[in-house]
C-alpha cells in the first residue's frame, strides 16, 4: 500500500470512528426525524394539513417571485411541487437559520467597517476607463456593489503550477517583518504543511504576528479539532471558518473556499492552490494536478489583507482596527491593472460570475477558459454559446480525470448544447485541472478560486484576481497554449459515445445541480 493510500484509509478510519463520524451519525438522525415529523403532521388533522397545503402553495410563489438564479427557482419549485408539504417545509427551514443571518449581520458590519480603507483612486478609474473601452462601468460595480477598487502599479507574476509556486511561496513568508495572514479552503498535514509551518513557527517567534484560518470542512478528515489549540503554543493565532457541528444546519452549505496569503500589507498570493501536497505534485491524485496562482506586489494586496479581516472577524467580539494593517505599498514599475475581489454567498450579489461575464461578454478575439468544473446556468452557457456564433474563440480545458464523478457527469450534460454551438471543449489527459483561469484578447484575465458550477457561483465564499494589459497575461495565454498541446478534444462523436446510463444520470442531476 503507498503512501497515499494510507493516508486515505488514516482518515476513513478517522472519520467513521472519530468525532467526524458522530457529527455525521447526528445529523442524518436530525433529517430522519424532520422528514417523519413532517408525514407526522400531514396524517395529523385535515385542517392541519389544509394550512399545510396553503403553505406549500405560498411558498411555490414566494420562489417564484424572488430574484434569483432561474435555474435555482427551478431546482426547489420541483421538489416543492412534488412533495408539496416536505418540500416546502425544507425550502423554510434552509431559508430561515439564524446561524446564515448572524453570519451575515457581522460581514456585511466588517465590510462597512473597511470600506472606507478601499477608496477608489479616481486617477486610476479614469487611465482604466481610457484605456479599456468597457473599463469604466465594470469598475465602478466592482467598487460600489462588490466593493474593491482597481490600482495601478502592482507587479504580478503568474504561476503555472503548484511546483513553481511553493519555492516562492516559502520565500516570501521567509521575508516577513510584521505579519503573515494565510486564509485557506484547505490544509493537511504533509511535506507542504511541514515546511510553511517551519517558516511560521520561525517567524512567529522572531515576532512577526501569525494568523492561519482554514475551512471547518478540515476537521472533517484533514486536521484535528484541537489543530488551532496546538497552533497557539507556536504564537500563531488559528481560527476554523464555519465549524462543523452535529446539528442540521444550512450554514454548513457555505464554505470558505478562498485561498488568500498576505505578507506585511505588501506581497500577496491567491489562485487554485491549498497547502496541501497533491497540489504541487508532491503526492499523485487523479494523475498530474494542474493548477494556477498569481503573486501580487503593490498596492493592489491592499484588497487582500482588508478582505482577510473581514473574514477573520466575523468570530471577533472586538474587531481590529484595520487602519493598523492598511499599507501604502509602493508602486511597481509594471504596467497595467489589477483588482483583486471576494463574493459571498450571503449577499445577492454574483461577483464571481458577474466578472465572469464581462469577459465572455466583451470579448472580440479569444476567451481561453480552464476549471475543473463546468456546472453552470442557462445565462452562461447562453453567453458562451453567443460568444463563439459572433466569431470568438472560445475554448475550455476541463480535466480527463475527475476528482468527483457526478460533477463530471454534469459537465458532459452540458457538452452537446457548447459543442454545438461552436465552443470548443477540450480535456487535460494527463490528470486532473484545478486551475480556475480566464483569459481574453491579450488583455483581460482572472486567476483564482472561482469554479464554474453553483457552489462557486452561487454557496462559497470565494476570491479571485482580475488583470487588464499586466505584463504576465502573456504567460497567463502561453500557459493555455502549453496545456492545450496536452489535451483531447471532445467531439460530438465522443458525445454520442458516452454510455446511456451515465447520460440519463447527467441529465437527472443537471436538474438540481444548484442545490449540489
Amino acid at each position: 500500500m503507498d503512501p497515499s493510500q494510507k493516508k486515505i484509509r488514516s482518515n476513513l478510519l478517522r472519520i467513521v470512528l472519530g468525532r467526524t463520524g458522530f457529527i455525521a451519525v447526528a445529523i442524518i438522525v436530525q433529517f430522519l426525524i424532520v422528514i417523519s415529523y413532517f408525514g407526522y403532521l400531514k396524517d395529523y388533522s385535515a385542517i392541519l394539513t389544509g394550512v399545510l397545503y396553503f403553505i406549500s402553495f405560498a411558498t411555490l410563489l414566494y420562489i417564484i417571485n424572488t430574484n434569483q438564479n432561474a435555474d435555482y427557482k427551478i431546482a426547489w419549485l420541483l421538489p416543492v411541487a412534488i412533495f408539496p408539504i416536505f418540500g416546502a417545509l425544507l425550502y423554510l427551514f434552509f431559508k430561515l437559520q439564524p446561524t446564515t443571518t448572524r453570519i451575515n449581520k457581522k460581514l456585511e458590519h466588517n465590510i462597512a467597517r473597511s470600506k472606507q480603507y478601499m477608496k477608489q483612486d479616481k486617477q486610476v478609474l479614469n487611465s482604466y476607463s481610457t484605456e479599456c473601452h468597457h473599463g469604466y462601468g465594470f469598475a465602478q460595480y466592482m467598487n460600489n456593489f462588490a466593493g474593491y477598487p482597481i490600482h495601478s502599479g502592482t507587479k504580478v507574476k503568474y504561476y503555472p503550477l503548484g511546483d513553481d509556486f511553493f519555492p516562492d511561496f516559502l520565500e516570501q513568508l521567509e521575508k516577513a517583518e510584521k505579519y503573515i495572514f494565510l486564509e485557506y479552503f484547505i490544509i493537511d498535514f504533509g511535506e507542504v504543511w511541514d515546511k510553511t509551518l517551519e517558516v511560521l513557527k520561525k517567524k512567529a517567534a522572531e515576532g512577526v504576528e501569525v494568523r492561519v484560518m482554514y475551512d471547518g470542512l478540515c476537521m472533517i478528515s484533514l486536521l484535528p479539532y484541537s489543530y488551532p489549540k496546538q497552533l497557539a503554543e507556536y504564537n500563531i493565532k488559528c481560527r476554523v471558518f464555519n465549524p462543523i457541528r452535529p446539528f442540521l444546519s444550512s450554514s454548513q452549505n457555505n464554505r470558505d473556499h478562498r485561498k488568500i496569503c498576505v505578507i506585511d500589507g505588501k506581497t500577496g498570493f491567491t489562485g487554485g492552490i491549498n497547502l496541501a501536497d497533491e497540489y504541487m505534485n508532491i503526492i499523485e491524485r487523479f494523475g498530474h494536478w494542474k493548477d494556477t496562482a498569481v503573486m501580487l506586489e503593490g498596492s493592489a494586496v491592499n484588497n487582500l489583507t482588508m478582505m482577510f479581516l473581514q473574514m477573520w472577524n466575523i468570530s471577533e467580539t472586538d474587531t481590529d482596527e484595520y487602519a493598523k494593517y492598511q499599507t501604502n505599498a509602493d508602486k511597481t514599475a509594471s504596467g497595467g491593472y489589477v483588482l483583486p475581489f471576494g463574493d459571498s454567498p450571503l449577499d445577492n450579489e454574483s461577483v464571481g460570475k458577474s466578472v465572469y461575464m464581462n469577459i465572455i461578454n466583451n470579448a472580440e478575439s479569444y476567451v481561453h477558459i480552464i476549471t475543473p468544473y463546468l456546472i453552470i446556468d442557462h445565462e452562461m452557457e447562453t453567453a458562451l454559446i453567443f460568444a463563439a456564433k459572433r466569431g470568438v474563440d472560445v475554448k475550455l480545458i476541463l480535466p480527463h480525470k475527475p476528482d468527483k464523478k457526478y460533477a463530471f457527469f454534469l459537465a458532459h450534460a452540458h457538452y452537446p448544447a457548447l459543442i454545438n454551438g461552436g465552443v470548443k471543449i477540450y480535456e487535460y489527459t494527463p490528470g486532473f485541472v484545478h486551475a480556475k483561469n480566464y483569459v481574453s484578447d491579450n488583455s483581460e484575465a482572472v486567476v483564482g478560486t472561482i469554479n464554474m458550477d453553483f457552489r462557486s457561483l452561487y454557496l462559497h465564499w470565494e476570491c479571485g484576481c482580475y488583470m487588464y494589459e499586466t505584463d504576465c497575461i502573456a504567460d497567463i495565454e502561453r500557459d493555455f497554449c502549453d496545456t492545450l498541446k496536452k489535451c483531447e478534444k471532445v467531439t460530438l462523436a465522443d458525445v454520442g459515445s458516452f454510455p446511456l446510463p451515465e447520460k440519463i444520470l447527467s441529465r437527472f442531476l443537471k436538474i438540481f445541480a444548484p442545490l449540489m
